[in-house]
């Protein structure tokens, strides 16, 4: 006879194997590696956050001190690998393959292990992506969490950083699957449930609070001129062309400096309420003089930022927040905001190359997607019109059907010509496939493929792919905002001066900006403490960004 309850028995085992260690659902911090050595089985999937901010970093630690004759060779299937220790699983042999998305403070780390064998790499993932293989072939057989706290039945307040955490415990709870959650106290009630009890197995409370990391704070002291002339471009020649209101920034000091420009450039263009009201975006400081002058009417974040928490207490009409006042972020809702609700995206990359292929590889650096190629896709799913998505489309295919034809989202590449250490943006062949074909990948981690890419801003100026009728014409539309990198030198001159006749390439003084003119006494705020006046002293900004 056919059992049809395998799965749930082999899970009731685990809780009652964790449940000796327990009282009731609590497990004192030290006991927490006994826990994780009761509950995991060799070569089970384990979701660990890993967010891209919050760390359950207690959990982390606990993970990387089991003996290895109970637990080893790991799937791991996680968003971010962040933490040193996500990586000292697997030199340890903890842990032997990684499915994920993200890895930017390990990037490098990361590469070298790959390269070194060391780590079993399934894939690399958009954020999206991930979460939706939690519920297909990827699901976790345990998931360890972080909350803010949690009261003795189990029920988590997640706070501000909820990230990923719904989306990790729907996928591992509902498929007979452990849920352990390490929070930061243990009260008599949580301010609001976030998690529900009964989908939570085991309690674990922290010495401290969970790693978060400030990842979207700019100091706006750091803004160049350079980063100020790209920012002025792509107001003046994306976001006012096609009027742009729903739209999601990458992080960047180049979207930062858009942030900065908007009550005092935009405004001096008559461009608020046309553009930038509405936004899937973390919390950024960058974005305070904007809501304080009125320019966004809201905010859907993936997680929070530090130091914002009593800011967005205060300005509930602009951001989604709970009814004890935090913020309600949501990886995976905002994700999918950003790819079907938002007609442009906007973000630097750190190559391009001639077909306008953008990738965040480097020789020896691999930092994964995290939601870029998410928030950089054209959604060809999406049926609502609006202005821009529409005039997109136009630009794409004039000669289709008007009826018919599909609009286009917006996906722009800002950067300067040159980046960090003068390594240049556009390059012949991205370093991503150089990668894949050393480590035998079947697919290059490409970030943003370039047939969903629509403009590239650099200081020279705005190439619109949308007006290219063939690969020639593309080609030489990137090289001719290339500036003086070998890509740009190879330009065909005359081409790219027919492609600027018929406006495809746009100088700074076609669109009437002079270069002289992008100041930095144009960004609204010139500091972090400029940030705090215009919160009002609500915004407490982490002590790294601090220097008063």
């Amino acid at each position: 006879m056919t059992s049809w309850q395998n799965n749930r028995v082999a899970r009731d085992a685990r809780i009652a194997a964790g449940a000796a260690l327990a009282r009731g659902k609590v497990v004192e911090a030290r006991d927490a590696t006994r826990l994780l050595e009761a509950v995991l089985r060799s070569g089970d999937r384990v979701c660990l956050e890993g967010d891209n901010q919050k760390q359950a970093d207690l959990l982390s630690r606990a993970l990387l001190a089991v003996d290895r004759s109970k637990v080893n060779d790991l799937h791991m299937v996680q968003s971010g690998v962040v933490l040193p220790e996500h990586l000292d699983l697997f030199d340890r042999g903890v842990a032997k393959k990684l499915d994920y998305a993200y890895s930017g403070p390990q990037s490098a780390r990361i590469a070298r292990m790959l390269f070194g064998g060391k780590i079993e790499l399934g894939a690399v993932h958009t954020y999206l992506e991930l979460f939706a293989r939690y519920f297909i072939d990827l699901t976790p057989h345990v998931a360890l969490i972080a909350a803010a706290s949690a009261d003795r039945e189990g029920n988590l307040y997640t706070g501000p950083n909820t990230e990923d955490t719904p989306t990790v415990v729907e996928a591992t709870a509902f498929k007979d699957g452990v849920v352990i959650a390490q929070v930061n106290e243990i009260v008599d009630q949580v301010p609001r449930v976030d998690i529900p009890a009964d989908r939570v197995h085991f309690i674990v409370k922290s010495d401290k609070p969970f790693f978060v990391e400030p990842l979207f704070t700019r100091d706006p002291a750091a803004i160049t001129e350079g980063q100020i002339l790209t920012a002025m471009l792509a107001i003046k020649g994306v976001y006012a062309p096609y009027g742009v209101q729903r739209l999601n920034h990458g992080i960047g000091f180049s979207t930062a400096a858009i942030e900065l420009l908007l009550p005092t450039y935009g405004e001096r263009l008559g461009l608020k309420g046309r553009i930038a009201t509405h936004f899937a975006l973390n919390p950024h400081p960058a974005l305070i003089p904007a809501i304080e002058s009125g320019w966004v009417r809201q905010i859907h974040s993936f997680g929070s930022e530090v130091g914002m928490d009593d800011y967005i207490r205060a300005r509930s009409d602009v951001y989604f927040t709970g009814p004890d006042g935090s913020l309600r972020s949501n990886r995976a809702f905002c994700q999918t905001a950003g790819l079907y609700a938002c007609d442009m995206f906007i973000g630097s990359t750190l190559q391009i190359d001639l077909q306008g292929n953008s990738s965040t590889v480097t020789a020896s650096r691999i930092a994964g997607f995290g939601g870029a190629p998410n928030m950089g896709a054209d959604a060809r799913g999406r049926r609502h019109p609006s202005e821009p998505w529409l005039k997109a489309g136009a630009e794409a295919d004039p000669d289709g059907s008007a009826l018919m034809r599909r609009g286009r989202k917006l996906v722009v590449q800002i950067g300067e010509t040159f980046g960090d250490k003068n390594v240049p943006l556009f390059v012949e062949k991205l370093d991503a496939i150089e990668l894949a074909e050393k480590l035998k990948l079947d697919l290059a981690p490409v970030m943003i493929y370039g047939d969903d890419v629509t403009h590239i801003v650099t200081e020279e100026g705005v190439a619109n792919l949308l007006l290219c009728r063939t690969a020639l014409e593309r080609e030489q539309a990137i090289r001719g905002v290339a500036g003086y990198t070998d890509v740009g030198r190879r330009r065909d001159h005359a081409m790219v001066a027919r492609l600027r006749e018929c406006g495809v390439i746009c100088r700074p003084e076609d669109l009437g900006i002079n270069p002289l003119d992008a100041d930095r006494s144009l960004l609204a705020a010139r500091s972090i403490r400029d940030l705090v006046r215009w919160s009002g002293g609500l915004y407490a900004p982490p002590s790294k960004f601090r220097n008063w």
